[in-house]
């Protein structure tokens, strides 16, 4: 079985470090970056992408609401058009950067509350949808998996990669717990392991309270944010090897090949 790890990355900020960053792309299969305006800059998304293509990590942009001040996990209520344009822009800063190391953008994934708000909105989703297959048909959208951002997906019959969280609980709903709750992140790498291996091999969501929800997994996100992140890639992809999972960039799983 094909499976992917993907990390957040090149999040450089008064709120992170990036630190980290070169060990976690030793580490993971994708990399989903920062395009400046939650965090990063042009030489943090250099760095990462250099270090990515060497590695064989796939690049993926990680477009936010533009608040460097809040981390993008604000909620905003902007137009579709203003949607569009944040999208289109953050994209195309990433692949002027790609294109100068010859590579290229394969894959985009929304972050923070702009990702939050289109799991729980059907027209932000089909917005961000249209707008992503808009811009290339080839490009894989890495979606929360059972999130009204992949019903939207679908609907386009776009490339889908569906994601769950490693350091994450969920709720009945199959929601994210809430940050602002003390029992929101999962910091302990091996409680990670034993997560994420369940609900890879179930193929279903393990929620806090042990309701299990059944869904499609193609790819696992590591927080690069978190304290415990580098630990705790590397005991999650430990075990995914010595489980026989076969861990590939997004862009190289066969489903999108």
């Amino acid at each position: 079985m094909e499976i992917n790890i993907n990390c957040d990355l090149g999040e450089k900020s008064k709120h992170h470090s990036n630190k980290h960053d070169p060990d976690l792309l030793e580490i993971v299969n994708s990399a989903n970056i920062a395009c400046g305006y939650h965090a990063g800059d042009k030489e943090t998304m250099n760095q990462v992408v250099e270090i990515s293509k060497k590695n064989g990590v796939s690049i993926g942009a990680h477009p936010s609401f533009n608040d460097l001040e809040n981390f993008g996990r604000e909620r905003m209520n902007l137009s579709s058009k203003e949607i569009k344009k944040l999208i289109i822009d953050q994209y195309e800063i990433l692949q002027k950067i790609a294109t100068d190391h010859r590579d290229k953008v394969t894959h985009i994934k929304p972050h923070g509350a702009l990702n939050n708000m289109a799991c729980e909105d059907i027209e932000l989703s089909s917005t961000l949808a249209k707008v992503i297959s808009d811009i290339d048909k080839d490009l894989i959208y890495l979606v929360p998996t059972g999130s009204k951002m992949e019903i939207a997906a679908k609907k386009l019959d776009m490339k889908i990669a569906c994601e769950i969280f490693a350091d994450r609980n969920y709720e009945d709903d199959g929601n994210l717990v809430s940050r602002k709750k003390p029992h929101a992140l999962i910091t302990n790498p091996e409680e990670a392991k034993r997560h994420v291996l369940k609900m890879v091999q179930n193929q279903a969501l393990n929620c806090h309270s042990g309701k299990q929800i059944p869904c499609e997994i193609d790819s696992i996100c590591i927080h690069g944010d978190n304290l415990s992140s580098l630990a705790t890639a590397k005991s999650i992809k430990e075990n995914l090897l010595e489980n026989k999972l076969n861990l590939k960039p997004l862009n190289q799983m066969e489903k999108f090949i």
